[in-house]
């Protein structure tokens, strides 16, 4: 047995375990992290605390395995309370390595930072100087079963502390197994996918694992499919798929999801935008849910099947082996969307807009046919979600996070960039951020620029919060706090060692094109002018909805009037 200090003990056991680190270093974890140096872990400095734990949520989010986040205690932790608030809220597994007030009790300076991480929905292990590795284990473990981040606390006066703890790594113990559906749910909703005449197959995130299953289930039952916009790229590639559902779907695939007449919701949160605030399935469509939720997610499901869904999938196929395979889904009644193109059938827009500034539709038509296929695209929370959601082909399932949705926030597009840039290496990462948004996350455009071997910036700059300009400016509210000074994104960029341009007119995305037939290579920043007169469908479908819901006071209003706060 070997003396060891808890840092290099933490070290160690984690390398053996977790291959990514977005790291900030402070007072807190200063020893931890040169311990880690010396590990085979990678490691990302961000600038930005906040950073630390938004990168590991994306790098989980595209590539499915757990980050580590590592900050030191006080300012640095809370600074990063709205990235652990999102990444608590999509039900993200990572770790947290924090600093934390050291074990004879709290300094001065210090907060009571497991009570700050309990307010967002996230548990606190604390290590200590007898079995750090253990605890370490014990934390990873939590985070993997329930599917949350977890932080373990580093105590200030145990970083470089000797542990004598044995030097064998701990295994990390197995995951409980996926509960499995009762026989007779699968039999009953077999038989009502059996008889369907014109059956949906809807995915969500938590149908990625269950992907190969769920496409082989909807060509056996000749149904069409849509997937929720963080799963997009799901279905990429088959016949017969109507792109995203809900606010963000095309008017054709909006109308044939509404003309299901079964919809099998298989990992997929439901929430206002997949429904469009209850308006996308037909009132008289059955609706079976998939989740390991045990009740219904929404109002329109009729059927909750509860369990993995992977194994409820697979059940259903054995239940359907003898069904007949049509030629054609729905008796060719859905054969407007068999070669794919229904997806993108949106407004072409104009090379420019009334005002004179960039139609936004044009300019993602054309940036999708120039940007490489090979794609990664991490958007932040805004009006503009409603332009690369929809424009954007995907080429398979985890080329789309959207972070900040869960927890409806704003600002963290580039401080998750550098985590999607740790996991696809090898795709252009392609960070989508409005100018207030943008602003708020302005540090780490140095950590993406440091990370990524290829990534391209789309800054939607409509010198405003568009998403109040259009909620809130459209009831009559006083604009002028809405409004941003025009930013030269281009300028700041070039602070930043990018390569950059500012595009006011469609013909000055040549440069765009150019730096892509030159290999795409390094960062490049784009600071598109766009103009806020041209407004994205899904606002409107909220704009209408808040309209409709009872005034501010009234706890009903609440999901619609703040369906986009801050966004």
């Amino acid at each position: 047995m070997l003396m060891t200090t808890v840092s290099a003990r933490l070290a160690t056991v984690l390398a053996a375990h977790v291959d990514q680190a977005f790291a900030l270093m402070g007072n807190g974890n200063a020893w931890f992290l040169d311990a880690l140096r010396t590990t085979d872990m990678r490691i990302t400095a961000v600038r930005h605390e906040t950073a630390t734990v938004a990168s590991a949520d994306a790098y989980h989010r595209v590539c499915g395995r757990v980050g580590l986040a590592t900050m030191t205690y006080g300012p640095g932790f809370t600074n990063t309370v709205t990235s652990l608030a999102e990444a608590a809220q999509a039900r993200t597994p990572l770790l947290v390595v924090a600093g934390a007030a050291p074990t004879t009790g709290p300094r001065p300076w210090d907060v009571d930072q497991t009570a700050i991480a309990a307010a967002v929905g996230v548990p606190t292990y604390t290590v200590d100087a007898g079995t750090p590795g253990r605890v370490a284990v014990e934390a990873l473990h939590h985070a993997l079963a329930r599917r949350t981040p977890v932080i373990l606390a580093l105590p200030y006066d145990l970083v470089n502390a000797p542990t004598a703890e044995d030097d064998d790594v701990p295994a990390l113990p197995a995951l409980p197994t996926p509960p499995g559906p009762g026989g007779a749910d699968v039999a009953r909703v077999a038989e009502v996918l059996g008889a369907a005449a014109r059956p949906l197959i809807l995915a969500g995130r938590g149908a990625k694992a269950a992907a190969v299953q769920v496409r082989e289930l909807a060509d056996r039952l000749g149904a069409v499919t849509a997937s929720s916009a963080p799963a997009r790229g799901l279905f990429a590639g088959r016949p017969y798929d109507l792109g995203v559902a809900g606010g963000f779907a095309s008017v054709p695939s909006a109308e044939l999801i509404h003309a299901a007449d079964v919809v099998l919701a298989v990992g997929a949160g439901l929430n206002q935008f997949t429904t469009a605030f209850g308006q996308a399935f037909a009132p008289h469509a059955r609706v079976i849910q998939v989740d390991l939720a045990e009740h219904a997610l929404h109002p329109a499901v009729t059927d909750v099947v509860r369990g993995d869904a992977s194994i409820v999938v697979r059940a259903l196929a054995d239940e359907l082996a003898d069904h007949p395979r049509p030629d054609r889904p729905w008796g060719g009644a859905a054969e407007t969307a068999r070669d794919g193109r229904l997806i993108f059938e949106r407004e072409p827009g104009e090379r420019a807009a009334p005002d004179g500034r960039l139609d936004p539709r044009s300019v993602m038509r054309r940036l999708d046919a120039v940007l490489p296929a090979d794609r990664v695209v991490v958007s932040d929370g805004g009006h503009f979600i409603g332009w690369a959601n929809t424009y954007l082909d995907l080429p398979a399932a985890d080329s789309i996070t959207l972070v900040g949705t869960a927890f409806q926030s704003i600002g963290l597009g580039f401080p998750s960039a550098p985590g999607a840039a740790a996991a696809r290496p090898d795709a252009t990462v392609v960070v989508v951020t409005g100018d207030g948004g943008g602003l708020m996350g302005l540090p780490d455009l140095d950590s993406l620029a440091r990370a990524a071997a290829s990534a391209i910036v789309l800054v939607f700059n409509d010198a405003a919060y568009g998403a109040e300009v259009h909620q809130y400016g459209s009831q009559g509210l006083d604009q002028d706090i809405m409004l941003i000074d025009e930013v030269d994104f281009a300028r700041v960029a070039t602070g930043f060692g990018c390569a950059s341009a500012v595009v006011r007119t469609f013909d000055d995305l040549d440069a765009i094109e150019a730096w892509v037939a030159d290999g795409a290579r390094g960062t490049f920043v784009a600071d598109l002018r766009v103009s806020r007169e041209v407004v994205a469908p899904y606002i409107l479908e909220i704009i209408e909805a808040t309209l409709k819901a009872p005034k501010p006071g009234d706890p009903s209003s609440a999901e619609a009037a703040g369906a986009l706060t801050e966004a």
